[in-house]
């Protein structure tokens, strides 16, 4: 009985692109490690992007500094 928790950013993913990851993580478990489908679970978390870091960053800075020309490291 897989029970898999997606976490993404809260940034509008669309109820149709939640249910095309729900059903594509469903049919990988189900092709590759032959899980029932009628018992694989998925959930979905979205988080707040202040709530979520990279590196060492809030993700809104780490995407800041990755499109500077220095890149995303925490001492730039």
């Amino acid at each position: 009985m897989p029970y898999v928790n997606v976490k993404i950013t809260r940034e509008g993913a669309s109820a149709a692109q939640k249910a095309e990851l729900i059903a594509a993580i469903t049919d990988a478990l189900v092709r590759i490690l032959a899980k029932d489908p009628a018992t694989t679970f998925v959930v979905i978390d979205e988080v707040a992007l202040e709530d979520w870091g990279v590196g060492g960053l809030p993700v809104a800075e780490y995407r800041r500094r990755a499109r500077s020309p220095s890149g995303p490291t925490a001492t730039s």
